[in-house]
């Protein structure tokens, strides 16, 4: 039985490691930004299009982030912390998880957001994804 469960927990986790990422826009979006389009929009550089965040730290978020805008967790924090403290800045709003990324993309045309490509439904558009 412990055999079993460690076979099982060592899939999950090679699972969720090769899970890919796609990078999502309203259905009705007629703009298509680049990867570095969208590294810029997260990180609070061009307002073309309002990005929605993930809450908290997770292996899809931190997926986007290592790979669109090559920041790990805390040098991120570190670059909002100090956007924040000098007025230059505010992070972007964020939601519980990727049911909620789709729901509010799709509700919102000029939305963008990062999900598990498993997320993905009709009432989204996939700019591009992430292996």
């Amino acid at each position: 039985m412990k055999k079993l469960l460690s076979a099982l927990a060592l899939l999950s986790c090679t699972t969720l490691a090769h899970a890919e990422v796609a990078v999502i826009v309203n259905a009705g979006a007629s703009a298509a930004p680049s990867q570095a389009d969208v590294a810029n929009i997260f990180l609070g550089k061009d307002k073309s299009l309002k990005g929605v965040d993930q809450a908290g730290w997770n292996p899809t978020k931190d997926k986007f982030y290592s790979a669109v805008t090559s920041k790990s967790e805390s040098q991120l924090k570190s670059y909002w912390s100090g956007l924040v403290f000098t007025g230059k800045g505010q992070p972007l709003p964020s939601v519980a998880g990727d049911a909620d990324v789709v729901a509010k993309v799709a509700a919102e045309a000029d939305a963008i957001g990062y999900v598990d490509a498993a997320a993905v439904n009709s009432s989204v558009k996939v700019l591009f994804t992430l292996p």
